[in-house]
Parts: structure tokens; sequence; C-alpha cells
């Protein structure tokens, strides 16, 4: 049977709970409307049945190659950059806990002893021992302060969820774009040295002519600096292979496999169509934008805490348990306490006041920034709209004109040969093909990479769930 001090106990516990449901003073939340125009420019020529890049994952995006495929996958298990928003995720988390921990009292157990003298004159001394459960200061949250920072807390958290899917995608493009101007580097390394191999033997032949009196100075001086040239130019395009070997294995986090097979040339990479859809459509599903709304969130529940500072604070201290003069019936005497404080702000040369202006401030600074992310979205996807509009057709002249300048340099080759052509009229078609063929290939690498882009802007690059 209960004894009825302990029900009064648990009565005042219960109390306790229900009078800490509180009324919200934060303001409601309302998604801004977009600047931005309602529809793309270039958003036409998609497939209305194809699939969206926020649906598609980058294994199925980047299917068409082993290697890199393999390489996004390295790169998501040990980027550090990923790691460290990866983990500020996990902090925010902890972050929110903390906060909503605060709405719920602590009990703590307690076990204490005291002697002190008596008081009636005998010379003696009494014991006290006290043993129960306490909740000390819990604060009645009636005006919503600690729900509103609770909240905040919250909306932080999943803001910082949605900037470790941003990092995700920003990793799965980098790879990707590293990766294809690693490929692109490579082949105008393989061009560099098919140059100089060529210029030199144009060189051999003309001082042999010079040498054999059928030759003038100008002819050989024309020469050797086209070979000089072609040998600075394969000394540039080493190095900038290697450094661009060296971002890759920076995104990596590791070296690179030395066991991966070769990757496609890029005149062989396949472009992924991806429908550009409606800007209400794609924008609300980009993680930033999510993000920027989240924090958005955060604001309007710090002004609903600023707010509520202004209210009275009522904080209770509660205590059940047992108490003796003797050790031995510690267990045998039921006692609790219930103590409440309130707080009224009279005076705070006007902290209060500017606590809540900031808050106020911020959350203006949180709309702007959203309504910016919201238009750098748009730009983003804009621009590779643009890009996918035309890259199609300046690759397909550019190629053209290589084509072109490749034919011409053979018959100046042949013409040269039989004596019709001099080295002048050699030297400025082997230029002029070797400048077409080092354009087709920048053109090429430009289509892809925008494609890369594109899939990236639209919200795709993240895994399979």
């Amino acid at each position: 049977m209960i004894r009825p001090s302990f029900s009064i106990g648990l009565i005042a516990a219960a109390s306790t709970l229900l009078l800490s449901a509180c009324m919200s003073l934060a303001p409601e939340h309302k998604t801004p409307a977009a600047p931005v125009a309602a529809n793309w420019l270039h958003a036409e020529g998609s497939s209305s049945a194809a699939v969206s890049a926020v649906e598609l994952p980058w294994q199925s995006f980047y299917a068409a190659d082993a290697r890199l495929s393999e390489l996004i996958a390295i790169a998501l298990k040990n980027n550090r950059d990923l790691r460290v928003a990866l983990l500020n995720v996990e902090q925010a988390r902890a972050l929110a806990r903390v906060a909503d921990a605060n709405r719920w009292p602590t009990v703590n157990a307690g076990l204490s002893a005291n002697r002190q003298p008596k008081t009636d004159g005998s010379g003696g001394s009494s014991n006290n021992y006290q043993a129960g459960l306490q909740i000390s200061a819990f604060e009645l949250d009636l005006f919503g302060r600690v729900k509103s920072q609770s909240d905040a807390a919250l909306a932080r958290y999943l803001a910082s969820a949605e900037g470790g899917r941003a990092a995700q995608i920003s990793l799965v493009a980098g790879v990707a774009s590293s990766y294809l101007a690693l490929q692109a580097d490579q082949e105008l390394l393989l061009l560099a040295r098919q140059t100089l191999a060529a210029r030199e033997d144009t060189l051999r032949l003309t001082r042999m002519k010079f040498d054999g009196g059928a030759g003038s100075a100008l002819d050989l001086s024309s020469a050797e600096s086209a070979a000089a040239a072609a040998r600075a130019s394969l000394a540039q395009a080493k190095r900038q292979r290697e450094q661009s070997e060296n971002g890759l294995v920076l995104l990596l986090g590791q070296a690179l496999p030395s066991d991966m097979a070769q990757g496609q040339q890029l005149a062989a990479a396949q472009v992924f169509e991806l429908p550009a859809g409606l800007p209400s459509e794609v924008l609300i599903k980009r993680p930033d934008v999510l993000q920027a709304e989240q924090l958005l969130i955060a604001a309007n529940a710090n002004i609903g805490a600023a707010r509520a500072a202004f209210f009275p604070s009522i904080s209770l201290t509660t205590s059940l348990g047992t108490a003796s003069n003797e050790l031995s019936q510690l267990f045998s005497n039921t006692v609790w306490s219930l103590g409440a404080q309130a707080l009224m702000p009279i005076f705070d040369a006007g902290r209060n006041k500017a606590n809540l202006e900031a808050s106020k401030t911020a959350q203006a600074i949180a709309v702007a920034q959203y309504e910016k992310t919201v238009q750098q979205a748009f730009r983003e996807v804009a621009d590779a709209l643009a890009g996918r509009a035309t890259y199609a057709e300046q690759t397909q002249a550019q190629l053209e004109q290589a084509r072109a300048e490749a034919e011409r340099l053979r018959l100046v080759e042949l013409r040269f040969a039989n004596g019709a052509s001099n080295s002048l009229e050699l030297l400025d078609a082997q230029r002029a093909s070797y400048a077409a063929q080092q354009a087709l290939l920048q053109t090429r690498l430009g289509l892809l990479l925008n494609n890369v882009q594109l899939y990236k802007a639209l919200g795709g690059g993240l895994a399979k769930s």
C-alpha cells in the first residue's frame, strides 16, 4: 500500500511534467517565394520519360566508366572533407539531443549524512541521514523558451545533415571532373609527343637541305623554333597531367590504384540525357537549398526563445525520499518536498530587447541567404543548360576543323616530300593541325564537364538508398 505522503510526491512530479506543456512565441515558418524565373531558358529537348537527376544515383549516371565509378567509391570512403562534414552532422545531432533533454526534468539519486551538535545543552551530537530522488531547478516552459531552443538545435542538425548530402554531391562531381580532366591531359600529352616527333623530323630534313645547299637559313631557323615550341608544349603537358593527378589523389584521400584499368577516351564517353524540369520542382530538392531553409527555421525558433525571455520564468525543485536519525532506520520514514521560484524580468539594461532585435535581424539575414542560395542554384542549372544547348554544335564544328586541318597537313607533307612546298608552309600546316586537335580535346572535355555540372546542379550525386 502506498503511503499518503508518497502519493503526494508522485502528484508533485506529475504536475511538473504537465506544467511543462508550453506555448510557442516563434513566428510561423513560411518558405520564401523563389526569386527566379518560372522556367529555364534552354529546358527544351529533354525527354519527359527520363529519370530526374535527384532520382538517378551516381552509380547509374557513371555506370559507363567502371574506372570512374571505382574512384568515386574510394573518394566517398576516404575523402577528409566529406569525413569532416559527416562528423559535423553527428555533432549537430548530439547537440540537438542535449537541447531537447533540457525540456525534461533531471532526476538524481542521492545519499547524504551529517553530524551536528545538539541544541538542548547536553553537549552531545545528533546524526541525520537522507536518501531519495531529487529534481533540481526544473524550468516550467510555459512560454516556450526551452522548446524554441530545442527546435533551433533540431533545425541546425537537419541543416547540417543537408550540408553533408551537399558535400557528397560536390565530392562526386569533383572526382568526375578531375578524372575527366586527367583523361584530357593524358590525351594532350600524347598529342604533344606526336607533334614533337613530327617537328623534329621536319627539323632533321630541313637541316639536311640546308647542309646540302637546297635550303635557306630562314627555313632552318623556323624549323628550329617550331621544334623548341613543341618541346615546351610537351613539358607543359607533363606538368599539367601530374598536377591533375595530384588533385585527383587529394580528392580520393589515397594514391591512385595501380591495378585499375585505363579509362575510356573522351571521344567514347557517353553523355547521359537529363531532364531539367521546372525550377520550383528542382530547387526545393537540392541539399544546399534545404540546408538554407532549415537555417531559416532555426532563426525563427531563436526569435521565439528571445520573445519568451520577456515573460516570467518558473523553476521547480522537488525531492522524494527517506530520512532518519539512525542509519538502520533510514528507509522507514518517507519525506518529500516541493519548492518553486518565479522570476520576472524588471530591469536588464535592454538585454532582452537587444537579443530580440538581434534574433530578428538574424532571421532577415537567413531569408536573404535562402533567396541567394536559390538564385545561385538557378544560375548553375541555367549555365549548364546553356552549355548543353551549344557544346554539341561546337564540338561538331571543332571536329570538322580538325579533320580539315589534318587533311591539309597530309597534302602539304606530300608536296613537301616532292619539293613542291617549302618548310614554312609545312610548319604552318603542322601548327594549325596541332592547334585544331588541342581545341577539339578541350571542347570534348568541356562538353563532358558541363554534363557533370548539370547532373550536380540538378541535385544528382547521391548514392543508392
